[in-house]
């Protein structure tokens, strides 16, 4: 027999107080509590005594209720309701809308403004990027930093909006209305969803309105130019030069260049396993082209890794190395392109090709399902493109 559907009720809004469940078999389940006012040291909050323990959610939000209305006598009052009523959606609904006016009805009774109601976007940007950049043990790049600030920026339309009373169109609006490229947009919708994820988790807002957001245009991420045969022939002359050294991991490889930050490279099997952004880009093996393979054993052994600094310092660095030759600007990207290219000059058969680039094989069920290639299988074809020196 399957076990009842654990009941949600409404969540309460910040310095509310809260109603915990406890365990075991109790007669009065619910622990009703004030909102904490002391923290320890480590601004840990400090543990406070229950104001009462119910047997019922309901009965326990009436409480703090009155509470917070200074109306609230252990024992007395609000009175205990009559017993076996059961919780419905309308009871739901009734918190809820007391729950949303709470900080209107704060404001009126104390006499000061409500602070979370008059907050901005621009309000909730900056409390989020503090919270992630500047105040996390965890540490993000450069790079992660800069796209954040850049997305925001981005949605400059936003920016003195109060955070409350954005809905959907707003947000999707910003989206539509963006000229500039997928990737952008690809950042503002990211900006979007942990906005609304640390709002929700700091009781800003009572609904995630980005969550059905969504970019309506074509990725437009697959433009390139692939590099020449003449460039080849002049990057393999600079091969010592570590941002060409890079890009000639690139050309014969085929990955993105964010993928290279974590890809795993197996030097006894001499393949490379990982990949990024769609399902069939990712966890898929290119073998080591023997051209690169003392490239890559080079720079892991100097550098410990195949790419270790951040994708933007490695643009400005590949960007300065082909102006230094006398090669025309190439992006990263254009590094994949021309593996693509290789691949067709040089015959490697087409699926294969889409597999170790991590195209989707779309409708077609036989190679996407029962098409099964082994790494040794992969190496002879890629082994087909020629080293142009």
């Amino acid at each position: 027999m399957a076990r009842p559907k654990k009941r949600k009720y409404p969540r309460l809004p910040n310095k509310f107080g809260s109603i915990k469940k406890l365990s075991g078999n109790r007669t009065n389940p619910y622990g009703v509590y004030p909102p904490t006012t002391e923290f320890d040291a480590d601004g840990r909050p400090k543990s406070v005594p229950a104001l009462a323990y119910v047997d019922d959610w309901y009965y326990g939000f009436s409480i703090l209720t009155a509470y917070h209305a200074g109306t609230y006598v252990p024992g007395v009052y609000p009175p205990k309701p009559a017993p076996k009523i059961t919780a419905t959606d309308q009871q739901d609904t009734v918190v809820l809308d007391i729950i949303r006016d709470y900080g209107k009805i704060r404001s009126v009774v104390t006499g000061k403004p409500d602070e979370v109601s008059e907050l901005t976007f621009t309000d909730v940007y900056q409390r989020f990027f503090k919270s992630k950049f500047l105040e996390s043990k965890k540490k993000y790049s450069k790079s992660s930093e800069m796209s954040t600030a850049a997305a925001f920026k981005n949605c400059a339309v936003l920016h003195k909006r109060i955070f409350q009373e954005l809905r959907h169109g707003d947000l999707q609006g910003v989206l539509d209305s963006c000229p500039l490229k997928h990737a952008s947009l690809e950042l503002i919708l990211s900006l979007f969803r942990q906005m609304y994820a640390y709002a929700d988790m700091e009781g800003i807002c009572d609904k995630d309105y980005s969550a059905h957001v969504k970019i309506n245009v074509e990725d437009d991420d697959e433009g390139g130019e692939p590099f020449t045969e003449d460039e080849l022939k002049i990057l393999w002359k600079q091969e010592k030069n570590p941002a060409i050294e890079m890009a000639l991991i690139m050309c014969y490889s085929g990955y993105r260049i964010s993928a290279y930050k974590t890809l795993k490279v197996d030097l006894k099997d001499q393949y490379f396993l990982g990949g990024v952004k769609t399902k069939a880009g990712k966890n898929r093996v290119v073998p080591i082209h023997p051209g690169i393979l003392p490239l890559v054993k080079r720079r892991i052994r100097r550098d410990g890794g195949v790419l270790v600094c951040s994708t933007v310092k490695y643009r400005a660095d590949l960007y300065a190395a082909l102006d230094h030759i006398g090669v025309k600007r190439h992006t990263p990207h254009d590094c994949r392109h021309t593996f693509s290219a290789l691949c067709e000059k040089y015959g490697v058969q087409e699926n294969d090709r889409k597999r170790m680039l991590g195209h989707s094989f779309g409708a077609d069920i036989t190679n996407s399902t029962y098409g099964h290639r082994s790494v040794d299988d992969l190496r002879v074809e890629i082994c087909k493109i020629r080293i142009c020196r």
